[in-house]
C-alpha cells in the first residue's frame, strides 16, 4: 500500500510556539503508520525552516510531500504567510485559505466582518500608533462608548497572551500603552461576564456539510482567570463536554459558530470561542488552527461524539487532497 507522505508543521515565531509543538506531536501520533509517512518539519523562532534536524528552505523542506498540516499557532502559521509559501509551491494543504485565515486572525479586521453579518459580539474598539492620539484620548474615546471593566489585548495574538483586564477608566490609558508599545495595535473591549464556551466545527464530518461538535464549557481554576495564557500552557483549563448548558443556548452556540465559520469564508475546520450570557452567547474569536493537544478543547470535542484527533486529522487530509469540496 502507497503512503501518502504528510508534512506537519509546527513551532513558529508566535508567543504560542510550545502549544504549536505540542499540537504537532498529537497530529504525528495520531496518523496511523499503515497509511501515512510524516514528516516533521519545525520553524524555530527566528523563522528558520528545519528538516530531520538539519536547517533547510521552505521549498527544500516540502519537496517530496503529497499534503500538508499546519499546526503552526498565531504568527505566521495564521496570518496567511505559510499559506502562501504553499499556495506558491503548489501542495495541498489542510485548513483555510492565506485570506480568508488572516482575517480571522486579525480580531479587529474580524469583528468588522462579524458585526456586519448580525453576530453579537461585545462592543470595541480598535486603535493603532498611526491614530496619532495619546493613551488618555483613546480612553476617553472608549468610556464614551462603553462602560468598564474593559478586555484591552492585541489584534494578533492568542492563547491569551498579551491581554490586561483594565478595572476602571483610570487604569485604561497605561493598559493601551503597554499594548501598543508591545504591538503597535490595539482593540479594547467590554468585559462580558458570563460562561466561557467553544465550539469547533468540520466541514464535511459525518454527511454534514458543517458539522458542529459539542460545545465546549471551559472552566478555569479557581481564583484563576482566561486573560492567564499560563492556564493554556499548562493545561489548567478543565473542559466540559457535554456541558450542562441548555438545549437553547447550546443551538445558539452552533448556530453562530456555523455561521462565523462561512462569513469569514473559513475552510475545512474551525473553532469559535463564546461568553455565553442570559441574553444568548458573545463571540469572542474564531480560530483557524485549533489546538489538538491535551488541555485543548478540541479534542475532549471530538471525544464525545465518539471521535479523535486521528480520525480529525485524517479528514483534514481528505479535505486538502479534495475529496470534500470546501465551502
Amino acid at each position: 500500500m502507497v503512503r501518502t507522505i504528510v508534512g506537519v508543521l509546527r513551532g513558529g515565531t508566535s508567543s504560542e510556539y510550545d502549544l504549536s509543538l505540542k499540537t504537532g506531536a498529537a497530529i504525528l501520533g495520531a496518523l496511523s503508520e499503515d497509511r501515512y509517512e510524516t514528516r516533521d518539519i519545525f520553524i524555530d523562532k527566528q523563522g528558520m525552516w528545519h528538516l530531520r534536524g538539519m536547517p533547510s528552505t521552505p521549498a527544500r523542506a516540502l519537496a517530496q510531500t503529497d499534503v500538508i498540516f499546519n499546526a503552526v499557532h498565531g504568527g505566521i502559521g495564521e496570518d496567511g504567510t505559510i499559506g502562501r509559501i504553499l499556495a506558491r509551491i503548489g501542495i495541498p494543504s489542510v485548513g483555510s485559505t492565506p485570506y480568508s485565515s488572516g482575517l480571522a486572525f486579525n480580531k479587529s479586521r474580524a469583528r468588522e466582518v462579524l458585526l456586519q453579518s448580525g453576530i453579537r459580539m461585545p462592543q470595541g474598539l480598535s486603535f493603532t500608533l498611526g491614530d496619532h492620539l495619546d493613551t488618555g484620548a483613546m480612553a476617553r474615546i472608549v468610556f464614551d462608548q462603553f462602560a468598564p471593566p474593559y478586555m484591552v489585548k492585541p489584534p494578533t495574538d492568542g492563547a491569551s497572551h498579551g491581554i490586561i483586564l483594565a478595572h476602571s477608566i483610570i487604569e485604561l490609558p497605561d493598559a493601551i500603552g503597554d499594548v501598543l508599545d508591545a504591538y503597535g495595535a490595539v482593540l479594547i473591549e467590554e468585559f462580558i461576564r458570563g460562561h466561557d464556551a467553544s465550539v469547533g466545527v468540520i466541514e464535511g464530518f459525518r454527511g454534514q456539510s458543517l458539522y458542529a461538535l459539542p460545545p465546549a464549557h471551559m472552566i478555569a481554576p479557581q481564583g484563576s482567570q482566561f486573560i492567564h495564557s499560563g492556564l493554556h500552557r499548562d493545561q489548567g483549563l478543565i473542559h466540559s463536554v457535554p456541558s450542562n448548558f441548555s438545549h437553547d443556548d447550546k443551538q445558539a452556540l452552533v448556530t453562530a459558530a456555523r455561521r462565523a465559520h462561512r462569513v469569514l469564508g473559513l475552510g475545512h475546520f474551525s473553532r469559535a470561542d463564546f461568553i455565553l450570557t442570559p441574553r444568548g452567547p458573545y463571540l469572542l474569536e474564531v480560530n483557524t488552527i485549533p489546538g489538538l493537544y491535551p488541555g485543548a478543547s478540541f479534542p475532549p470535542m471530538l471525544e464525545s461524539v465518539g471521535s479523535s484527533v486521528g480520525e480529525f486529522a485524517e479528514h483534514a487530509i481528505q479535505l486538502a487532497q479534495g475529496g470534500v469540496r470546501r465551502l
